[in-house]
């Protein structure tokens, strides 16, 4: 098959190109590789039907290590794809990215058929669609033993650099002012614009690119590192932000927002965009500038579908990283609790999963009769009145035909007049509920789900999240009564016992090899404080008018630069250590988190 040849090749390419090892890690670097990818059979989604094999789409050609000429190399990808039986200035018309500064492949717009036929040239060792990959999507360092008063090589720590691939980055934030920051190392090369809506590089922000060749710009997009979705300045800002002082999020989680190694140099390489998402001809291009530009970690928050080693964008990139001496740290994935579904499994890579921190947020719910109980989320609204009536969403449909969608309080099966100065009572249908009510005129929304609910989401009007057994608690008092009211307090902060694995993180066991354990290690990754852009509302709900430099964010995207963080700490010591030494230093001095949790528990 033609994914067991891509394994062959890619085997065979390693052995005779490792060259002569510098250090004991590569043998067994080496070892690993070819044992994980003989035991790897996956089967490879066909290419395409009949009906769509003229179709063209971008696909990715991987032909190994890094050439010697970039310029020949250029021309033999152009040869390769003049030799479907098209003209040259076809082939460079149909060219997207050549990637020769780091390794060797390039994107171009392929049938299903012409891909097939790249894949049976002897010069290629990996052919794979171009597919868009999503991201994963304060007090968490003094959780895990790094606070403030840590010791730190700051002299060392300013020439450490962080290449981070995510949505771009905030230059005017708080977080990444240059004070008392030299100069870049001189070894730097990489380059910041100028660019449109982008106010420029400093000592802190050291490196800027952006990345985008699909041919789309999608309304309200910028066509520079400008982050209009937040994601990328939150883990930017996560690994190597500034010293903070009285960061928070209208008043909660208030503390010194920092990142890991605060005098850390950041390079954000904008390889993901707020309505496209990640391309992976635009995330190898963004491995090659890093690589090149000479960064010390990679941290990258994106994930995708599982595939081989040589037929993905991360895998194919951060190989070529840890051979150039350069640690990449990606994020586990948020598809748990299901087995199987942890991404980024590669053994060169450091996995990181999620975990929780000894706080979370809750809002109190006070009844009509007396009771009150607890909601998850967050919600920063003064409640205007004692309390307002309560209608399930059932009971507010429009029609009886209406009553199963309403449940979920869906906008279209809703009747306004029943909402309007009402708190719902809504099941989880999807996101966006607490908009529906308000958009209807109510007064706040109590969704019941029993999804996520160790992570607390930011809310656009006032509403919390409860399980269903509260649920069923909160319908019956509806039932039980001719005016059923609630209203919901703002929200508070609450100490909890801690570390434990997040609902969402995915879990072992690697579906690339399942004799390598994977993820790797935890780190906090559940109601996490960082910077944040002022280009969105913080849901990015319409009708959202809630703006702020700091927000509150879970995932195992937080999760990842919390773990670069410390990897870059680690560097900071060990200037000279490789990326296998930093990450068993990092995996082999973790805390067992169920044994730790279980010491809290009975401390408390």
């Amino acid at each position: 098959s033609s994914s067991y040849n891509s394994i062959t090749k890619l085997i065979m390419y390693t052995i005779l190109h490792m060259g002569r090892p510098k250090y004991s890690c590569h043998h067994h670097l080496l070892l690993i590789l070819v044992i994980i990818l003989l035991g790897v059979l996956w089967t490879s989604p066909g290419y395409a039907s009949a009906a769509d094999e003229h179709v063209k789409d971008f696909y990715i050609i991987y032909l190994g290590d890094r050439p010697d000429n970039g310029d020949e190399a250029i021309k033999t990808h152009i040869s390769l794809l003049s030799s479907l039986n098209i003209s040259q200035e076809e082939a460079q018309e149909r060219m997207a990215y050549s990637y020769t500064k780091a390794f060797n492949a390039f994107a171009a717009k392929l049938s299903p058929h012409e891909a097939k036929k790249m894949m049976e040239m002897e010069e290629v060792l990996g052919v794979f669609r171009n597919q868009y990959r999503q991201l994963h999507t304060t007090k968490s360092w003094d959780f895990v033993g790094l606070p403030l008063t840590a010791k730190r090589h700051l002299k060392a720590e300013r020439d450490v650099i962080i290449g981070v691939l995510d949505t771009g980055i905030t230059p005017d934030s708080e977080s990444f002012q240059d004070h008392g920051l030299g100069p870049p190392p001189a070894r730097w090369k990489g380059s910041c614009g100028p660019y449109k809506n982008f106010t420029g590089c400093n000592n802190k922000i050291i490196g800027a690119k952006f990345f985008k060749r699909d041919g789309t710009v999608p309304v309200g997009e910028i066509l520079s590192p400008i982050d209009i979705d937040g994601h990328g300045t939150h883990t930017s800002s996560t690994v190597a932000g500034a010293l903070v002082p009285n960061a928070s999020l209208y008043g909660i989680a208030n503390g010194t927002a920092r990142g890991a190694v605060p005098s850390a140099r950041v390079a954000m390489y904008k390889v993901c965009w707020a309505k496209s998402g990640c391309a992976d001809m635009d995330i190898l291009a963004g491995f090659e500038a890093a690589i090149h530009d000479g960064v010390d970690i990679i941290s990258i928050s994106i994930g995708g579908p599982i595939a081989d080693y040589s037929s993905d964008s991360i895998s194919v990139g951060s190989f070529h990283a840890v051979r150039k001496g350069i640690l990449t740290v990606a994020s586990a994935g948020n598809d748990g609790p299901s087995s199987g579904t942890v991404t980024n499994h590669e053994p060169w890579i450091l996995t990181v999963a999620a975990s929780g921190i000894d706080r979370t947020f809750k809002s109190q719910i006070d009844l009509g009769n007396g009771k009150s109980l607890s909601g998850m989320g967050i919600s920063m609204f003064d409640p205007k009145a004692k309390s307002y009536p309560l209608v399930s969403g059932v009971d507010a449909a429009k029609s009886n035909d209406d009553k199963f969608l309403a449940r979920y309080c869906f906008s279209d099966s809703l009747d306004r007049k029943k909402v309007k100065g009402r708190v719902m009572l809504c099941r989880m249908g999807g996101g966006g509920v607490e908009s529906t009510v308000k958009s209807y005129g109510g007064a706040g929304a109590i969704v019941v789900s029993d999804q996520y609910l160790d992570n607390a989401q930011v809310f656009m009007a006032p509403a919390t999240t409860v399980n269903s057994s509260i649920g069923d608690a909160i319908y019956r008092y509806i039932n039980s009564t001719r005016s059923p009211s609630a209203v919901i307090q703002k929200t508070r902060q609450v100490t909890i016992p801690a570390p434990f694995v997040a609902s969402f993180s995915s879990r072992g066991p690697n579906p690339g090899s399942t004799r390598l354990l994977k993820p790797d290690i935890t780190a906090p990754g559940i109601d996490i404080l960082a910077a944040f852009t002022l280009k969105r509302s913080l849901t990015g709900l319409d009708g959202d008018t809630q703006f702020s430099k700091f927000t509150i964010l879970s995932g195992t995207s937080m999760a990842c630069p919390h773990a670069a963080g410390v990897a870059a700490y680690v560097k900071s010591f060990h200037p000279d250590w490789t990326p296998a030494a930093i990450k068993s230093a990092i995996i082999t001095s973790g805390i067992n988190i169920f044994y730790n949790l279980k010491q809290r528990e009975k401390a408390e």
